[in-house]
């Protein structure tokens, strides 16, 4: 059979019979005639070889289009904007492409030069036909393989050794248990820095592994309570939550109006102005202006507050000095019942308004926010001098015969003068009995302090320390010199402490009358 063209140039109109075709095309003019062909030309394997080449030479010298073709590439030129879904898709993925360049940016900040990275690579949006993207923004902390991270040291099989021969390696290879504690190093809390031990091929032995473990834990335990300890004490302006919360009660119960401010910082507390309120007890008058006495709770600087507690009989069964928070409310319950006795007695010194824990809110010595200045940084006149002097020995004697009180730390810095005419005590947290084994000890100290800041002062009629503590404690110890005093005081005090231990607490107190203490028998 003759071979069939597969195209043919159009016959003229009066060829042959048949239908008369028009010769012109009714879609338009012919743009040329194709090249005709035979069959065996098509079937040809070198045809096809020719038509492949032309196609690959095609592609490279048209890449866009190959790409084009290979998948629906979505770009702003070939796009139909005439659909709605269209241009929401649009600005969505431009949305999303900002929202991941925000990502990008947090990250980096977040993370700075820490070796340790956070990845939000589960809250990107990414799209299959974002182009945006290249290998330079591809982050190596974000893949699952660090390349620039040294690989962990291969685990031992369950039977124990790997390898065959002379090449077999047990579990208790040296090398192997090094690497594998460097490897475990990275189980230590976050503050222990251990370094990039995987990476220098750090091998450490057992022996090392344990202590540093241990150091680790101990610094972990040490951490742990240095962060309690601040969260729980008062030591900066005696203010912690706890406290803050008592303070918040007592204004929001309508005791106090409104707190000013901090007036005062000592070793043992904190002191802070406040406008007293209205309460609902009809027997208790708060006074217009209160002073919030804080006491802190660290014995940093007040250690040995228990040379004045733990001896005093009224504590002594509460004392504990493994709980510093106890020794605390305890001090402040000492001042309350001391200022009560005071007060009781008629001798000048703060009102006690209420007792919250180790808050103690008590009346102003002062006017408008200002303390009455202490003794010390007051100037006053030789009669003024004198004055103070006098009033200064009758409340001592009141303290000591009406009180059955020891001031104990009676100096010119705890003594306040108001008005201009008045000396009030304060801070007689540490106030003891006589009774107490220290109790003579601190009543010579006071006199002491007592004693040298008049004469300083120019008080002629002012007592030495050995006539003042007579004059006060009507012992009438006749030493020549200090050494011995102090050494007859010790005696009595002796004597007392074993006369309290044989005839118990209450035979020791003093009675009413104001007669002098047991150790004067």
């Amino acid at each position: 059979m003759d071979p069939v063209g597969v195209a043919a140039a159009p016959a003229p109109a009066e060829a042959g019979p048949g239908p008369a075709w028009p010769s012109k095309c009714p879609w338009g003019a012919a743009k040329g005639a194709a090249m005709s062909c035979s069959l065996a030309d098509v079937m040809s394997e070198q045809l096809a070889k020719e038509l492949q080449l032309e196609e690959e030479e095609e592609s490279a010298a048209f890449p866009e289009r190959a790409a084009v073709a290979e998948g629906p590439f979505v770009t702003g030129e070939n796009i139909d904007t005439s659909s709605d879904l269209m241009l929401a898709q649009m600005l969505q993925m431009e949305f999303d492409r900002e929202y991941d360049a925000q990502l990008r940016r947090e990250e980096k900040k977040f993370n700075g030069d820490s070796k340790v990275s956070i990845s939000f690579e589960n809250y990107r949006k990414v799209h299959p036909f974002d182009s945006d993207s290249s290998e330079d923004e591809v982050d190596w902390q974000d893949t699952r393989h660090d390349p620039y991270r040294a690989d962990k040291p291969t685990t031992t099989p369950k039977k124990g050794f790997i390898g065959k021969g002379k090449d077999i390696t047990t579990k208790h290879d040296e090398v192997v248990c090094g690497r594998k504690n460097t490897a475990r190093m990275e189980n230590f809390a976050p503050e222990f820095q251990v370094g990039d031990g995987i990476g220098m091929d750090l091998k450490l032995s057992n022996q090392v592994f344990n202590a540093l473990k241990q150091h680790a834990y101990s610094e972990e335990r040490r951490s742990a309570r240095l962060h309690e300890k601040k969260e729980h004490s008062t030591a900066e302006k005696a203010v912690d939550p706890k406290t803050r919360l008592l303070l918040y009660k007592m204004v929001n119960s309508g005791m106090l109006e409104t707190i000013t401010g901090c007036i005062s910082t000592g070793k043992e507390s904190v002191v802070f102005h406040a406008y007293g309120g209205n309460t609902n007890e009809e027997d208790k008058v708060i006074p217009p202006e209160c002073a919030i006495k804080v006491f802190k709770t660290t014995l940093n600087e007040f250690k040995n507050r228990d040379k004045y507690i733990k001896d005093d009989y009224r504590f002594k069964d509460r004392f504990s000095k493994l709980n510093p928070r106890k020794i605390i409310r305890m001090w402040a319950e000492k001042e309350m019942h001391n200022l009560t006795r005071m007060q009781n007695a008629g001798i000048p010194c703060p009102q006690v308004v209420i007792l919250k824990k180790h808050v103690l809110v008590m009346s102003f010595i002062g006017q408008d926010q200002a303390p009455a200045p202490k003794l010390k940084d007051v100037k006053l006149s030789s009669e003024d001098m004198k004055k103070a002097y006098y009033q200064v020995l009758h409340m001592m004697q009141q303290l000591y015969k009406e009180c059955n009180l020891v001031h104990a730390d009676l100096s010119e810095y705890n003594m306040l003068w108001h008005e201009g005419k008045v000396v009030w005590l304060i801070d007689v947290s540490q106030s003891v009995e006589p009774t107490h084994p220290h109790g003579l000890e601190f009543l010579f100290r006071d006199c002491r302090n007592v004693s040298q800041f008049f004469q300083k002062g120019g008080v002629t009629e002012a007592l030495n320390e050995r006539e003042l503590f007579n004059a006060v404690s009507n012992l009438n110890i006749t030493a020549d010199n200090e050494v011995d005093f102090q050494a007859e005081i010790e005696a009595l005090e002796k004597m007392n402490e074993d006369h309290v231990q044989k005839h118990g607490k209450k035979v020791s107190a003093f009675p009413g009358d104001g007669d002098p203490p047991v150790c004067g028998e």
